[in-house]
């Protein structure tokens, strides 16, 4: 008789790893926190050396979409081949795509040479993302995806939080050459990056993808799934959706405190500190998700995070003291932790198992478009009304989040799945699947 622990189960093809082994999880959040470190240090970073360069805040919002510019139009492929293969090599080629990248970007002498290796350092950190993401999916059991994709996120946080220190550290511990300091701080962001390889070790088996055994040959493997099926799939775009607030609410708000803090007399030092208290915040909020997750329901928690969110985004706008911009922050950082995690197990649990990869890099699309468009407009809403003002547009974006979390888009189809975004503990509506 074949043991009951060798054969997979149907419902969950990517469940590929033994239960007992837990090692491989923390080993890829290390690894998380020091890729994500370094382009959270390095990011604010490349906005002080663009200023050191003359650049004013149109010229900053470039620089921002730039980042996400490659990403955008290599997502979907990445997915797609990593549908069909191993996720390991994607998080080797990231960690040196962002140690390149912040290692150039230290020794641009132009803007446009500061945007293009900004790209690079985003493309780096897409491909990091989407085979990390895909090795969660396929290594975690459905009773365990919100808190292994919530660990995962903490190592992003982790990054987040000591990233912007370090950066406020380096820039303005060397007196006021701005363009000499911000420099050093990218090229110890590269050696932050490469740190990461400690922790590539055994995160993924080199079994084939889906299930154990030998690598599936090509008639073997399930035809693609076509890009538009994925997206009119119920729960993708609302996942997508959220998660592109979410982040362009991160990122613009990495890009632009330091604008901020320029125009209102708060030295580098002090906006590094502030950022890494949003950090903080989203890492005590991931810490606590499970037990607000059986208290409130995912579509409650999504939906009052969102709105919240969206008050103190535009609350940051108004001209507070320090204390005031750092109690907002906090209470922001909470409130944007809760969308990233939950967006991945939505789009996850809502994608055709075949094509999960390819769903989280049509999310991961989605970030990238609100990281090009975002900052853009916030650096065109900065130019007519002011450095604040992209704040005022990131509240409004977080508030149409909180509304499409709102409504329940499971129509009550007899026979259907019933939608990621329910409150539902997640073995009842697995259960109809196993019997």
């Amino acid at each position: 008789m074949v043991p009951v622990s060798d054969i997979p189960p149907p419902e969950v093809p990517f469940a590929t790893a033994p239960p007992a082994d837990r090692g491989w999880l923390l080993r890829l959040v290390i690894a998380f926190a020091f890729a994500q470190g370094a382009v959270s240090m390095a990011r604010p970073a490349v906005s002080y050396r663009a200023l050191s360069m003359g650049a004013d805040e149109r010229a900053i919002g470039v620089i921002t979409a730039v980042y996400a510019l490659l990403p955008l139009f290599a997502a979907v492929p990445l997915g797609r081949r990593t549908d069909q293969g191993r996720c390991a090599p994607l998080l080797v080629a990231g960690v040196v795509l962002i140690s390149a990248g912040c290692a150039l970007s230290g020794t641009a002498g132009s803007l446009a040479a500061l945007g293009a290796w900004s790209g690079l350092m985003g493309l780096g950190h897409l491909c990091f993302v989407i085979g990390a993401q895909s090795i969660v999916a396929r290594r975690s059991a459905p009773a365990e995806q919100d808190r292994n994709f919530g660990h995962f996120t903490i190592g992003a946080s982790l990054g987040q939080l000591a990233g912007p220190v370090a950066a406020g550290l380096l820039v303005s511990g060397q007196g006021d050459d701005m363009a000499r300091t911000s420099a050093l701080a990218l090229l110890a962001s590269a050696v932050a990056a490469a740190v990461a390889f400690t922790s590539l070790w055994r995160i993924e088996s080199r079994t084939a993808p889906g299930r154990a055994g030998a690598r599936p040959t090509a008639a073997e493997r399930p035809a693609k799934v076509p890009v538009r099926r994925i997206l009119r799939t119920r729960g993708v775009p609302a996942g997508i959706f959220i998660s592109l607030a979410v982040l362009s609410a991160t990122d613009i708000l990495t890009a632009y405190l330091p604008v901020i803090g320029e125009q209102r007399g708060i030295a580098p030092a002090t906006i590094g500190l502030l950022l890494s208290l949003r950090a903080a915040a989203t890492i005590a909020c991931r810490l606590v998700m499970p037990p607000m997750l059986r208290l409130l329901g995912r579509t409650v928690l999504l939906t009052v995070t969102c709105a919240l969110g969206g008050v103190l985004c535009a609350g940051i706008a108004l001209p507070v003291p320090v204390w005031g911009l750092a109690l907002m922050l906090g209470a922001l950082g909470f409130c944007l932790g809760v969308g990233q995690p939950l967006s991945m197990t939505t789009v996850v649990r809502a994608a055709p198992d075949e094509a999960r990869s390819t769903a989280l890099a049509l999310r991961l699309t989605g970030n990238r478009l609100g990281q090009v468009a975002a900052p853009a407009s916030a650096g065109l809403v900065a130019g007519v009304a002011g450095t604040a003002a992209p704040f005022v547009m990131l509240g409004v974006l977080l508030l149409a989040a909180a509304g499409l979390g709102l409504r329940r888009p499971d129509g009550g189809t007899p026979g259907r799945r019933r939608s990621p975004l329910d409150g539902n503990r997640l073995p009842n509506r697995f259960s109809a699947r196993r019997t």
